[in-house]
């Protein structure tokens, strides 16, 4: 096994401090900033 891979697997079994987001919570709060955006602009 290369030694990358190693890398990466001991980059995913560490046990990192902060907070853990799901990827589909930032996809949502990007999307509704972005329509926050959009309506304020047409609003104003």
């Amino acid at each position: 096994m290369p030694a990358t891979g190693a890398g990466l697997l001991r980059f995913f079994e560490e046990d990192t401090p902060g907070i853990r987001v799901p990827p589909e919570v930032v996809v949502i709060l990007a999307v509704a900033l972005i329509a926050i955006c959009i309506i304020a602009q047409w609003a104003a």
